[in-house]
């Protein structure tokens, strides 16, 4: 039989369609859900994950820092707080409790390719460009500044810093040469009982629906996304701070003063705003936390002064207009 090009043109055709559907097509392994999740939760597949980790593993980190810190998230966070418990500060009219807005941190996490710290350090004005200067001298990244009060005295700043290295020693160094140039005083012993809550904190704990912690004299809530949160590859757990954080300073009979932020996608920015303004909530900050985040994260810092169960009230249409993990 002679050959013709129309006949040779079945198969081959035929072979490419294979090919590029081969290519296109998610494999089980892409679509499959982590165990205990749904598909958002497949996200975090073929990105690094965080290793489960113990106290020895930091132990360079606490002598350099002499601080020590908690585990999150199955072991794999490691978080040493950093408050500001030196500071004096008000914002209208309110002393500024340092569990309601000076908590500075930084969380250390160790992957397959080395070691992430993620934090937010609480620096006043005039210690800003000394605390930037050791940052960068130390190889660690600035990735956001701001504030977080509308109306504050004296100027206090934030700024969110990043960094990866084989070498965590080097990393607790670089933070350590950063608070050298403020006056935070050494780690504080924590307090052996809590003070009391001036709230309605079941009245709170409903309007919200979910319950919050006592800490320090401050009533907080943390939640996390719903979806996994990757950053160059890397799988970040809630414990890095990619949360929603939302605490209530008691104020005198019943009432409270709210600051913390909400973290959201560009989608749900708009809504949130007109959440908490329909609420009487003021704004006082939009802004990014890291770089190179996946999904793209936002983050809103808010501030009220009234009746602790109505701003919770008025906080929850805000909460439910974003992906947030499901109330345990």
């Amino acid at each position: 039989m002679r050959f013709t090009p129309a006949r040779a043109a079945v198969p081959l055709t035929t072979l490419l369609l294979v090919v590029l559907a081969a290519c296109g097509s998610p494999t089980a392994a892409t679509t499959a859900a982590a165990p205990g999740g749904d598909a958002d939760s497949a996200a975090g597949h073929g990105h690094h994950q965080p290793i489960p980790t113990t106290e020895a593993d930091w132990k360079p980190v606490t002598d350099a820092l002499a601080r020590t810190g908690k585990f999150g998230d199955g072991n794999t966070v490691y978080r040493i707080p950093l408050p500001r418990g030196d500071l004096h500060i008000t914002s209208n009219g309110v002393a500024i409790k340092p569990g309601l807005s000076l908590g500075g941190y930084a969380a250390f996490a160790k992957y397959h390719d080395g070691v992430m710290l993620m934090g937010d350090l609480v620096v006043t004005e005039a210690e800003l460009p000394k605390v930037t200067d050791a940052l960068q001298a130390h190889g660690i990244e600035q990735t956001a500044l701001h504030k977080h009060l509308l109306q504050q005295d004296p100027p206090v700043w934030w700024t969110h810093i990043h960094a990866m290295s084989g070498n965590p020693a080097a990393l607790a160094q670089g933070i350590k040469a950063a608070l050298d140039a403020t006056s935070i005083p050494p780690a504080a012993t924590p307090p052996g009982q809590q003070p009391p809550i001036d709230l309605d904190t079941a009245g709170i704990d409903k309007a919200l629906g979910r319950k919050g912690t006592a800490d320090g004299g401050i009533y907080k809530f943390t939640i996390a996304r719903a979806e996994t949160i990757t950053d160059d590859g890397h799988v970040l757990p809630p414990t890095f701070g990619v949360t929603t954080g939302i605490n209530f300073q008691p104020v005198g009979g019943g009432r409270a003063a709210i600051n913390g932020d909400f973290v959201m996608t560009a989608p749900e920015v708009q809504k949130v705003i007109q959440a908490l303004r329909k609420g009487g909530i003021d704004l006082v900050e939009v802004h990014n936390h890291s770089f190179t985040e996946q999904p793209r994260l936002f983050y809103m810092h808010f501030w009220a002064v009234d009746d602790g169960v109505t701003l919770a009230k008025a906080l929850r249409p805000a909460l439910d207009a974003t992906n947030l993990h499901p109330a345990g």
